[in-house]
C-alpha cells in the first residue's frame, strides 16, 4: 500500500489526514494557520460522537462557527446530507477544509469572518449551530455569548458547542442556562482515542 493512504484514518464514518501525512506537510509549507488552526482537536470528535445519537433530520442547513479543519461540518454533510457552511476568522484553515472535503467527497462552503461579525442574514435560515472548542480563552466568552445571542434572535433551532470542560466555557454555560433553555453534560467517546468532555446544548423556543 502506498505510504500516502496509510496516513488516512476514519472516524464516525469521516476520513482525515493524520499530521505526519504527506498531504498535511506539503498544505503545512504553503500555509500556517494562525492560533490554533493547525491540527484537529478533540472535542470535534467529541460533537461527532453526540450528533449520531440525535435522530436529526436530512437536508439541515448547519453552520460550523471556528471550524478549524472542518470535520464535524464534514460529518453533517456526508450523514445528514446537510447544506454546511464553514465558518472560521482564519483564511489559512480553508485549504486543510478543502483537503478533507474532497477526501470525503463532500461540498462545504466557506465563510471568513470573526464570530462578532457574522450578521443576521449570515445566520437566517439556518436550523443547526454546531462549535468545538470555540471558547478557550476568558476572551472568547463574550463573542460566543453575542453569537448564541444572535442565533436565538435569528431562529436558529439547536446550537451544540463542545468543549473539554475548560474554564471560560464552564462559565460561558452558566450564562447561557440563566438565559435560555440551556443544558450542559459530560459526554464520552472512544474513538479516534478515549475523549471526555463536555456539550452545551440550547434549544430555540422563540420559532
Amino acid at each position: 500500500m502506498p505510504r500516502a493512504l496509510r496516513s488516512e484514518k476514519t472516524c464516525n464514518g469521516v476520513k482525515f489526514y493524520q499530521s505526519r501525512s504527506i498531504q498535511i506537510r506539503q498544505l503545512k509549507h504553503l500555509y500556517s494557520p494562525d492560533g490554533f488552526g493547525y491540527r484537529i482537536w478533540t472535542s470535534g470528535w467529541l460533537l461527532m460522537d453526540y450528533l449520531k445519537t440525535l435522530l436529526l433530520p436530512f437536508g439541515l442547513r448547519v453552520m460550523d462557527v471556528g471550524c478549524g479543519w472542518g470535520l464535524v461540518g464534514i460529518y453533517c454533510a456526508k450523514f445528514l446530507q446537510a447544506r454546511v457552511t464553514s465558518v472560521d476568522a482564519d483564511p489559512e484553515v480553508f485549504p486543510f477544509l478543502r483537503l478533507h472535503a474532497g477526501l470525503n467527497q463532500v461540498e462545504v462552503s466557506t465563510k471568513l469572518k470573526r464570530f462578532e461579525n457574522l450578521s443576521h442574514q449570515d445566520l437566517e435560515g439556518i436550523d443547526l449551530l454546531i462549535g468545538s472548542d470555540i471558547c478557550f480563552w476568558d476572551e472568547m466568552q463574550k463573542p460566543v455569548m453575542a453569537l448564541i445571542d444572535h442565533a436565538i434572535k435569528a431562529k436558529i433551532e439547536l446550537i451544540l458547542i463542545s468543549d473539554p470542560g475548560r474554564e471560560p466555557f464552564q462559565n460561558l454555560v452558566s450564562k447561557c442556562t440563566e438565559r435560555y433553555d440551556a443544558v450542559a453534560f459530560n459526554h464520552s467517546a472512544r474513538r479516534p482515542h478515549l475523549i471526555g468532555g463536555r456539550i452545551l446544548k440550547i434549544c430555540n423556543h422563540q420559532n
